[in-house]
């Protein structure tokens, strides 16, 4: 299956497929129940486009402490079930818009991630039939505010401001999520290099768990944990989260007074 990607035309958000740096037309009401995503004809070079977030959940489920090298640089034990928070929807910006935050705020950290997009509603799934309710995966930067994720004990608040929740460029739903590399510049050097091998829990298995507490639906948003090597973000930078197989998430970063 091809990369998909969702765009801003004057009528309003459309859908498109991605080949060769060109966003070819897709007619069709809704992509996860479509039959087919056939490239049409070409339309314009990716580049050339204001790209969206590549889905708009109900909800944005994320794990923490998902690698066992990011636990240990903030002195946590891994868990022994996934750690599950949300982030909520207004948290969603697409490629190259602004992550926004005032510098009052204190220390903010980037945080690459695989995201899975769920494609039908799912309840009280096993693993195995997990891969069934999953139609596809992109990038996410789960941005986190540290000083709030320490004083409250709980962090909705530190993951939750506007422009939080970057997400994209494009799903990729043809891809095997089990090994992937993962990666994260600030202008153009790396600060976070892993693979997905290396999480505590898989894929398949933070959808089932996920899954036993609440219905996922279609086009709900799970972001699956972070590597080792978050660092803070500043006025200027230049934040981007590499998958491979999906594409290159990049925003720039906007410290408000």
């Amino acid at each position: 299956m091809p990369l998909l990607a969702c765009f801003a035309t004057p009528e309003g958000l459309q859908y498109g497929v991605v080949e060769n740096g060109m966003i070819h037309a897709w007619e069709g009401d809704n992509i996860f129940t479509a039959k087919s995503l056939t490239p049409g004809p070409g339309m314009m070079p990716v580049d050339q486009i204001q790209l969206m977030p590549p889905a708009w959940p109900s909800k944005i489920v994320c794990v923490g402490r998902n690698y066992a090298a990011h636990a240990a640089e903030h002195q946590a034990d891994v868990p022994e079930e996934p750690m599950l928070f949300l982030k909520p929807p207004s948290a969603l910006i697409g490629p190259n818009v602004p992550i926004r935050f005032a510098g009052k705020i204190g220390r903010v950290d980037h945080e690459a991630e695989l995201a899975v997009i769920i494609k039908q509603p799912a309840y009280k799934i096993t693993p195995e039939e997990a891969p069934h309710y999953i139609f596809g995966y992109t990038c996410a930067n789960d941005v986190s505010a540290r000083g709030y994720q320490k004083k409250d004990g709980q962090w909705g608040r530190a993951k939750g401001f506007d422009t939080f929740c970057p997400l994209g460029p494009f799903i990729n739903t043809d891809l095997d999520p089990s090994n992937l590399l993962i990666r994260a510049y600030v202008n153009d050097e790396v600060r976070q290099e892993d693979h997905t091998s290396n999480m505590v829990f898989n894929v398949p298995t933070l959808v089932s768990f996920i899954s036993q507490v609440m219905t996922l639906q279609a086009g709900d948003v799970i972001l699956t944990g972070t590597p080792a090597g978050v660092s803070e973000l500043h006025d200027g930078d230049v934040v981007r989260i590499e998958i491979e197989g999906i594409g290159t998430l990049s925003n720039p970063v906007q410290v408000e007074a």
